[in-house]
């Protein structure tokens, strides 16, 4: 597994994965950004409405003390949604790699394997589907995790492991999806859900590292391509992509 990783990390700033990585890191910003200034917008919104009402209700005297108020909470926001991007990055990575996967993948096969037989791209629609899946999962986990941080940090933890088993699971679906079928991939998936989940867990690491994190499709996709190839290679020989 460790090996797995040293490899998956050390291709991801060689020149063929050049490309890809610049254009995932920048389809992850656009769409943190584009998140970013919606749900602020929301909240000012939000508060501006507050605002009007606590004035009308409490008389013309109070406007600047209310405006100091909205200021510090616009402040207070702002800090707010910079912390929860960051919890929803396992979301638009999630996102991204359904884009970019094949082509990560692909990259990573024909460097590394390249006597193996060449996977077959996953259908656009289906690995929409899948990254749209596991966003949406993020995202409710996201929300779980806020109910606990209130206790003694179990929030983080609670988010932890849960990225770990969705990341995990979806990026090696879609590395697995090129060789198998969909049912024969989610079956092993669960034969092997231990070294996938410990796989997960290092791809979890990875999407908490600010910045970092916004190259995850490519360390995801490449780790989870190396652990498929393990898993299978006793009779990798009999192994044809799928059709």
């Amino acid at each position: 597994m460790l090996d797995a990783a040293a490899q998956a990390l050390a291709q991801m700033f060689s020149p063929p994965f050049r490309s890809v990585l610049l254009k995932s890191m920048g389809l992850a910003v656009v769409l943190l950004l584009v998140l970013g200034i919606g749900l602020y917008r929301l909240l000012l919104w939000l508060g501006g409405g507050g605002e009007a009402w606590l004035e009308t209700t409490l008389g013309s005297g109070a406007h600047t003390p209310l405006s100091i108020v909205a200021w510090i909470l616009a402040v207070i926001t702002a800090l707010g949604l910079f912390v929860g991007l960051v919890f929803l990055m396992p979301a638009v990575t999630a996102l991204v790699a359904g884009l970019f996967g094949d082509e990560i993948a692909e990259q990573v096969e024909r460097s590394h394997y390249p006597a193996d037989p060449p996977g077959t791209a996953v259908p656009i629609a289906r690995a929409i589907m899948e990254a749209v899946k596991i966003a949406l999962l993020s995202i409710a986990v996201y929300l779980t995790a806020l109910l606990f941080l209130l206790v003694a940090g179990l929030g983080a933890v609670v988010f932890f492991v849960a990225t770990a088993y969705l990341q995990g699971r979806q990026y090696f679906e879609l590395a697995a999806m090129r060789f198998h079928p969909v049912e024969e991939t989610k079956a092993l998936r669960k034969t092997h859900q231990g070294t996938v989940f410990a796989a997960g867990l290092m791809i979890a690491a990875f999407v908490s590292i600010p910045i970092v994190n916004l190259a995850t499709p490519l360390f995801g996709t490449a780790l989870m391509v190396h652990v498929h190839k393990r898993l299978i290679s006793p009779r990798r020989e009999l192994i044809e992509p799928r059709r």
